[in-house]
Order: C-alpha cells, then sequence, then structure tokens
C-alpha cells in the first residue's frame, strides 16, 4: 500500500519481496529479494540480505544474512552484523553485535558489544552488563553455548565454545568450553510459613 508506506530515494529493494503497510525504508537501505518487511517497520541505511523476514521492528545501520527472522518488537542499534538464519526475536535489543549462523535470541534480551558465535541459543531475560557507569566492555560468546534463561554476563567475559550456563546465573567470570557454570543463592524452604504468617498478623491486630 503506497498510501501507509514510506521508501527513500536511495533505497534499493529486491525482487518479490512484499512491504506491508506502516513500514518506512529510508536511508541507504538495501533489500534483498523475497524479503517480507512489515507491518510496522522501519529500516534506515540498513542492508539485509534475501529471504528476510522483519516485523514491527527498528533496524538501524545493521547487516543482516540470508533467512534471518526479526521480530516482532525487535531494536537492532548501529553497528550490528548478523550472519544467515539468525532469530532475534520479541523485546530483544541488539548494538555492536556480531551474531553467528543459526544462532538465536528469541526473546526479552540486551546483546551490546557482543561477538556471538554460530550455533548459540541464548535465552530469555539474558543481559550483557557492558557498561560499568565509565567506560563499555566486550562479551564474547563461543560457537555451541546454550545461555539460561535471566542469565547476567558481566563483561568483560568470554564464554568458552560448548559450555552451558544455568538459568538465573549472574556470570563475571571467563568460562571455559564444556563447562556447566552456574551462579545461585541456594533455594531455602521454610515450611508452614503461611500460617506463621498468619499468626503474626493476628497477634498484632490484637495489641
Amino acid at each position: 500500500e503506497p498510501q501507509t508506506t514510506y521508501i527513500d530515494k536511495g533505497v534499493r529493494v529486491g525482487r518479490d519481496t512484499v512491504i506491508y503497510p506502516f513500514t518506512f525504508l529510508e536511508g541507504k537501505t538495501v533489500i534483498g529479494k523475497g524479503c517480507t518487511l512489515g507491518p510496522g517497520t522501519r529500516l534506515s541505511s540498513a542492508v539485509l540480505g534475501d529471504n528476510v523476514t522483519v516485523q514491527y521492528s527498528v533496524v538501524v545501520e545493521s547487516t543482516i544474512g540470508d533467512k534471518c527472522n526479526i521480530g516482532p518488537f525487535a531494536y537492532l542499534r548501529p553497528g550490528n552484523e548478523l550472519a544467515d538464519q539468525v532469530k532475534v526475536g520479541d523485546f530483544v535489543e541488539l548494538k555492536k553485535t556480531s551474531v553467528g549462523q543459526g544462532s538465536k535470541i528469541p526473546h526479552l534480551s540486551y546483546v551490546g558489544d557482543t561477538t556471538v558465535g554460530t550455533g548459540v541459543n541464548i535465552g530469555a531475560g539474558t543481559i550483557t552488563c557492558n557498561y560499568d557507569g565509565v567506560a563499555k566492555y566486550k562479551t564474547l560468546i563461543e560457537d555451541g553455548v546454550f545461555v539460561g534463561s535471566n542469565t547476567n554476563l558481566v563483561a568483560p567475559v568470554n564464554v568458552g565454545k560448548n559450555a552451558m550456563i544455568g538459568a538465573g546465573s549472574t556470570i563475571a567470570k571467563d568460562v571455559p568450553p564444556d563447562s556447566l557454570a552456574i551462579e545461585r543463592a541456594k533455594q531455602v524452604m521454610i515450611p508452614d510459613w503461611k500460617e506463621k504468617m498468619k499468626k503474626k498478623g493476628s497477634s498484632k491486630n490484637d495489641g
């Protein structure tokens, strides 16, 4: 729908690409063949390969390989390079990050100043903590790594090839290849807690 789509003069779009309403193609954006863009998408000086899907997302000054799937509601800030068949899912933000072939960042994550290898899975809620208030630092996640949900990677930190990070961990030291890293407080079970709280509340009211 030309009435609801904006395409800058310098933009190039490959054949068989579908552009849905409320999509904005700006700057020096280059789109490959067979892509699906939108609805509700903004690409600014972005370079996309063939057969890429971008839905309800913003991509700025980033390069995306073939057969990648972006969104919905992803934000790629400047300086990202995605290889082929990468998934960047809902509510994911990337900044100055390279992502290897077949890797997935599916949900609710911030990955900045990071190199991600091939075949990596980054669980929901993962954050690369790249800024200490003064300077920014880099994270390296090597090939085949599995990062569990709700993980903090405190840069500078390296996660070795085929390593696994347990969910809920804060990792501030390098993880060797093929290792499992877990950093959690011990779970404590307090029996009859609910009843104790009721009695405590009752005694306060009586007073």
